[in-house]
């Protein structure tokens, strides 16, 4: 149970001190009751707020198609893929973070949360999540990379430790896929051109069991997705 101002500031709908407006003005139903006291305590769950439902009460967690020219930031200039979701979600409590990055020339699956622990999770070293990427580059990809990287002993420019195993498959001279179980900074462009097949286009197309083609998801649409196939 919450004070019902306290809902309405967590889940993004308006500050606490500007509850009492929207309690008076009759927006707040909880359990088929017309609150009446910014001070009544209310079940989220069992509470309607102009007549819909409080979304993502037990935490958000949906599944986005990033579109190419978006940044994963909250502070840069330019389109940012939180643009894409519902301005409410951003008043949220806990704030809304993507799950990990993809940089702006990168389209495909991004993770979106509230939940710290869920965000941390995937993102953790030991957790080896894997994440497949779908590329092109402007040279043929060497025949070698294959074991280079499935060897896990390439080492990055201005790095001391090297890439964990990779799987990478080569599908025609100049296009592939390739499957990382870490993040690190522009990894799948560094490592591509370590090897002399610089990427031209990049796609996140998997993040652990989850596929962006199953979600049937253009660039720009989001869908809620269940936290519990990542456990």
């Amino acid at each position: 149970m919450m004070r019902v101002d306290a809902m309405l500031s967590r889940y993004g709908y308006c500050s606490r001190r500007e509850a009492r407006a929207w309690v008076n003005g009759g927006r707040v139903v909880s359990g088929g009751v017309v609150i009446k006291n910014v001070n009544s305590k209310v079940e989220p769950a069992d509470t309607l707020v102009d007549g819909e439902p409080v979304p993502f009460v037990d935490g958000l967690y949906v599944a986005l198609h990033k579109p190419i020219g978006y940044t994963c930031s909250h502070d840069e200039e330019g389109d940012l893929v939180y643009d894409l979701l519902p301005t409410q979600w951003m008043r949220r409590g806990d704030g809304v973070n993507s799950v990990g990055r993809l940089d702006k020339e990168t389209s495909g699956l991004l993770l979106m949360t509230d939940d710290g622990s869920f965000l941390h999770a995937l993102t953790s070293p030991k957790r080896h999540v894997p994440k497949v990427y779908e590329f092109e580059t402007e040279c043929p990809i060497p025949a070698e990379a294959v074991q280079i990287f499935a060897d896990g002993q390439l080492v990055l420019k201005g790095e001391k430790m090297p890439c964990a195993p990779a799987q990478l498959r080569i599908i025609a001279p100049c296009r592939g896929e390739l499957v990382l179980h870490e993040g690190r900074y522009h990894q799948v462009r560094r490592m591509l051109a370590a090897v002399g097949a610089p990427v031209v286009r990049l796609h996140r197309s998997a993040i652990g069991p989850l596929k962006l083609e199953d979600l049937n998801l253009q660039p720009g649409e989001w869908v809620a997705i269940d936290p519990a196939m990542f456990r």
